[in-house]
């Protein structure tokens, strides 16, 4: 795996360890908002959701962009690339898992196999 995905990926899964900023990215997915409309939702002071947005813009998880009547107004929307980075992560563990699983899958029955074979050859010699 390339250095600058692992790196992107460990910025990705810090910042959505916190459960505050996962409870921000899951009322993004519902429409762009600002940062008092956060707050609010969160029952947060305004520095403090301040903060956690500081985090989820630096590792790419949000944008923000200046609403168009009014510069001072920011409205904070996800990005799509680290969600997708992410996923395509989680596929390839998941792959592996479904892998490993198979394999060990044919193993227990290729064992079972072999036991119902040996217990048949004892019944008939005795």
């Amino acid at each position: 795996m390339e250095a600058n995905l692992v790196s992107s990926l460990d910025r990705t899964l810090a910042a959505l360890a916190e459960p505050t900023r996962r409870a921000v990215v899951h009322l993004l997915r519902e429409k762009p908002r600002r940062a008092g409309e956060l707050a609010a939702a969160m029952s947060m002071s305004a520095p403090a959701m301040s903060r956690h947005l500081r985090v989820l813009r630096k590792t790419g998880l949000v944008a923000e962009e200046e609403e168009e009547n009014d510069a001072r107004v920011r409205l904070y929307h996800l990005r799509r690339e680290p969600f997708t980075e992410l996923r395509d992560w989680l596929e390839e563990v998941e792959a592996f898992w479904g892998d490993q699983l198979a394999a060990f899958k044919r193993h227990a029955e290729r064992s079972i196999g072999k036991a119902q074979r040996t217990k048949q050859k004892r019944r008939r010699s005795s």
